[in-house]
């Protein structure tokens, strides 16, 4: 049986801004009740006004690098949703720095948010949704979790990570009626690029060249919909550079390899 949107409770991490805020106002449009989350609870409110429906929308604002935070929004979602048919796992933070130039305690604060959240709210809330006979699981990883390039050493590493991680929770949860996708987003029009880590850990408060010319998030946030609710797993989302670099990537990485190694990528 299709699914319906105005079926359809999606839990949104990230939910304040970018390709997040994107996401729950495609996903609003539709019919489908959004639950936001993010850190900052003004621009959540902000943007649960937008969506449409708003009155139906839920705000639960949280540090997903907290572990108490994360349970306790996991409770707080749970009493006022009452079921969670979809988690978008969107929250996270990008780099921008070399490897020899990153102290370890970045290379750990990015693979705690980019991972060990992700797999972390992914387990508190995947015992409902067996209970329930159903559900679905997103992880937004990286085109940068794919290919390795400079600049974005344990970022890619971390969106490496999940990839796999969600790989193997779907093969071994799929008997038990939950769906695990993956998307890899290119280059999004997002603020990622100003809040990507440095070297030691502050933000590089610039927008890179290739992110400003990316894709809108609006148009990303679309094709992740159709993608979705098609029942896609494994999505990749990026414009024509991107596309090319995946192309040549299946018939040579060597290839590509050389590419990036010439190319200018931050």
């Amino acid at each position: 049986m299709k699914t319906k949107y105005k079926d359809l409770t999606i839990w949104i991490t990230g939910a304040s801004s970018g390709i997040g805020e994107a996401l729950a106002l495609e996903f609003a449009k539709r019919g489908a009740r959004i639950i936001l989350s993010g850190r900052n609870n003004d621009k959540l409110e902000a943007v649960k006004k937008r969506c449409k429906h708003s009155d139906k929308h839920i705000v639960v604002p949280f540090d997903i690098a907290d572990a108490d935070q994360v349970k306790q929004a996991y409770q707080a979602v749970t009493a006022q949703a009452g079921k969670i048919d979809w988690l978008i796992n969107n929250a996270g933070v990008s780099q921008r720095s070399l490897i020899m130039d990153t102290t370890e305690e970045v290379e750990r604060q990015l693979m705690e948010i980019d991972y060990f959240a992700q797999t972390r709210l992914s387990r508190l809330v995947l015992p409902d949704m067996i209970a329930q006979n159903g559900g679905k699981i997103v992880m937004i990883s990286s085109i940068a979790g794919l290919l390795g390039s400079q600049y974005r050493g344990a970022y890619g590493a971390a969106k490496a990570a999940i990839h796999m991680w969600a790989n193997s929770l779907r093969a071994e949860l799929h008997d038990q009626g939950i769906e695990v996708a993956t998307v890899f987003p290119g280059f999004i029009q997002t603020n990622v690029s100003i809040n990507a880590l440095t070297g030691d850990g502050s933000a590089q408060g610039t927008m890179d060249d290739a992110t400003n010319k990316g894709l809108t998030a609006t148009a990303f946030a679309k094709q992740v919909r159709k993608a979705l609710m098609k029942g896609e797993e494994y999505i990749i989302i990026g414009g024509q550079k991107e596309k090319l670099a995946m192309m040549v990537n299946r018939l040579s990485p060597p290839k590509l390899y050389k590419l990036i190694r010439e190319s200018q990528v931050k």
